[in-house]
């Protein structure tokens, strides 16, 4: 990997075939489809969003964060996803990702981080504890499955949160 970039259109091709896989697995996300760039675009904050790039500028990851609230009160705190190929799995790509989001949002006064990830997602969890989140509690049967294999299934999540050192 040699850079990790803001996240623009033309990386979409390669962010929604890897977030395709992610959704395949069954413990990535609740969502069933991939969205379009617009929608995609729509909701993520422009400013807090990167992809990881290999020599030859294959996407390897990326990672997107969106506001929680339109609410005043929590204007410093946005949720998160993070995404790595398959193939680049083990090589820092998630590590690098999440790096550049926190050095973002710490620099734009976001005082709170967070992301739900599914309890089964060991290597999510772990990425995310060298980051220096916190699991904050585990929120039950929080929401069911609605394709793939677990279909029809209630699923727990795990609430992880970094709280910024710089605000």
């Amino acid at each position: 990997m040699t850079a990790t970039v803001p996240l623009r259109a033309e990386h979409w091709p390669d962010v929604a075939r890897i977030y395709a896989a992610g959704i395949a697995t069954g413990h990535a996300t609740f969502a069933a489809d991939v969205p379009t760039w617009e929608a995609f675009d729509a909701g993520r904050l422009a400013d807090h969003r990167f992809v990881a790039l290999a020599d030859d500028g294959t996407v390897l990851g990326w990672v997107a964060a969106s506001p929680v609230s339109d609410r005043c009160v929590y204007s410093g705190v946005v949720e998160h996803s993070v995404y790595v190929d398959d193939a680049a799995r083990g090589r820092g790509v998630g590590r690098a990702l999440l790096d550049a989001l926190l050095a973002s949002t710490d620099a734009a006064g976001v005082w709170t981080v967070q992301s739900g990830v599914f309890p089964e997602n060991a290597a999510s969890l772990a990425l995310h504890a060298a980051a220096g989140f916190r699991a904050v509690g585990t929120r039950e049967r929080l929401g069911r499955m609605t394709h793939g294999p677990l279909a029809g299934q209630w699923r727990d999540v795990v609430l992880l949160e970094r709280r910024s050192p710089a605000v």
